[in-house]
């Protein structure tokens, strides 16, 4: 399930809350009790290959098509 991050504009506080998709529009309550609260605009990174988070290498198909009728 995905995780949202939260401010809260009463305390400043910062926080997360698992819930569906669906859900992802809903306002959330902070901790503290307060609901005037925003959804944070979050980023993933996300790593190709290799090993920590470095790119894989070796050979790889290239041009248009994978490299099958020889222009790559």
């Amino acid at each position: 399930m995905p995780r949202y991050d939260f401010r809260c504009r009463a305390c400043g506080d910062t926080f997360e809350v698992t819930r569906p998709m669906r859900a992802a529009a809903e306002p959330a309550t902070c901790p503290s009790g307060h609901t005037d609260t925003v959804k944070l605009l979050t980023t993933v990174a996300l790593a190709t290959g290799g090993r920590g988070g470095q790119p894989a290498s070796g050979p790889v198909g290239g041009g248009c098509c994978g490299g099958a009728c020889g222009c790559g």
